[in-house]
């Protein structure tokens, strides 16, 4: 079992940048895919970014790619989310998770993960 708890969010103006963290207390933290989701208020929960066990492989959403990048620090326990050039539409509580499934390509359903953080609150002015 996994706990985790994410920090860094806060509010940032449109074209800023922010940094999330997700900390993983347990056993075999090198043995999850890592994620992150978020989810607006009034929409569903939505796939941002994962990344596999040794971080070699990554997924991104097409609505943050090449804006946002996920690291892992299998030595610290920690999954990282770089997000630059914020927009208003990146506005969302962000959850961190992590899942024992999947062999080289990293999942992208939530229903594919098994534990979540608490979630951090990210808030983009325009």
């Amino acid at each position: 079992q996994v706990q985790l708890i994410e920090s860094g969010g806060g509010l940032a103006q449109a074209g800023g940048s922010l940094r999330l963290s997700c900390a993983a207390s347990g056993r075999a933290f090198g043995s999850y895919f890592m994620g992150w989701f978020r989810q607006a208020a009034g929409k569903e929960r939505e796939f941002v970014t994962a990344i596999s066990r040794s971080g070699s492989s990554t997924s991104y959403a097409d609505s943050v790619k090449g804006r946002f990048t996920i690291s892992r620090d299998n030595a610290k326990n920690t999954v990282d989310l770089q997000m630059n050039s914020l927009k208003p539409e990146d506005t969302a509580v962000y959850y961190c998770a992590a899942t024992s499934l999947g062999l080289i390509t990293p999942r992208t359903q939530a229903a594919d993960y098994d534990y979540w953080g608490q979630g951090t609150q990210v808030t983009v002015s325009s």
